[in-house]
């Protein structure tokens, strides 16, 4: 048995691809796993914010591509980078074990602390408007490019700090640049940060069952049904955070209101049932509409 897995170029998605390879290699030792990665659309416009220029989409488009047309059987992604609508044909077959879900603060080499008028490097809408009441007085400025191309930018001196997913650098091995750990309290996770998604035709499902986590799984489901319940996406700062704790989840999310740019935090709380998988996403779609309808009523 062959699988073809692809990814992005960037050394953050290689590293990611490879964690899924080699569970599919060490529950399917017999097969021939192999890596083909490209470089998409999302990674080649830099210098436009993702609202801009089409949104999560275009991080995962030639991917997309790759698998309509056979030349990759699996697409690894970060979960929270893909889109809320995944075609029907290529669903995510699999959800990771999830990593730290967590935002961090990234200082500048040889900088111990934030001053007043420091510049924070941060493009999500979901983290500025979070920030805001943690950094009243800093300037929040775009940036975009791959996790060591930002870290380029912030040692030049074009930033005093970056909000970055604890995740990422967890898995490039670079958890000493981490400075703050940010509560999810003080900074509610986007949807599926810190989870990998395993896409491909339903065809594989079986053979990606090693890769499945099942509490993740629950977790994604609830985020990702709040989110695009809210017709939440890179340009809106719309967020969700599920943590299972024994036969209980909580689910805690964001709402925005557009027209007045004030939000709502919420929390719901369920009991898990064993054999109900849509479970997760009708409780983030009730959420979405408590927090909406009691935001409403404020107004």
């Amino acid at each position: 048995m062959r699988i073809t897995v692809g990814s992005r170029q960037s050394r953050l998605a290689v590293r990611q691809a490879q964690i899924v390879m080699e569970e599919l290699e060490k529950y399917h030792p017999e097969a021939e796993v192999s890596l083909v990665t490209m470089k998409t659309t999302g990674d080649r416009i830099l210098h436009k914010t993702l609202d801009q220029i089409g949104g999560k989409g275009l991080f995962i488009k030639e991917l997309d591509l790759a698998l309509q047309e056979g030349r990759i059987d699996l697409a690894v992604h970060s979960l929270k980078d893909m889109p809320m609508e995944v075609p029907e044909d290529f669903p995510v077959l699999a959800c990771t074990r999830r990593e730290d879900p967590r935002d961090v603060l990234v200082l500048r080499k040889g900088l111990e602390r934030l001053e007043k008028d420091s510049v924070i490097g941060c493009s999500s809408l979901r983290r500025k408007l979070q920030l805001g009441s943690l950094y009243p007085e800093a300037e929040i400025r775009n940036i975009r490019g791959n996790v060591l191309t930002r870290l380029e930018k912030l040692d030049a001196g074009e930033y005093d700090a970056l909000v970055l997913a604890a995740a990422g650098l967890i898995r490039l091995g670079l958890e000493e640049r981490i400075s703050r750990f940010f509560s999810v309290e003080e900074i509610l996770p986007s949807a599926g940060q810190g989870i990998m998604a395993v896409q491909g035709s339903p065809s594989m499902r079986e053979v990606t069952a090693c890769v499945n986590d099942r509490e993740a799984a629950l977790a994604a489901g609830a985020e990702r049904a709040f989110v695009r319940e809210l017709e939440g996406g890179c340009s809106s700062p719309v967020a969700a955070f599920a943590q299972v704790e024994g036969d209980t989840c909580r689910l805690r999310g964001l709402y925005y209101d557009e027209g007045s740019g004030g939000y709502s935090i919420g929390e719901k709380t369920f009991y898990i049932e064993e054999n109900d998988p849509a479970q997760g996403a009708r409780m983030g779609r009730e959420l979405a509409h408590e927090l909406r309808d009691r935001y409403t009523e404020k107004r």
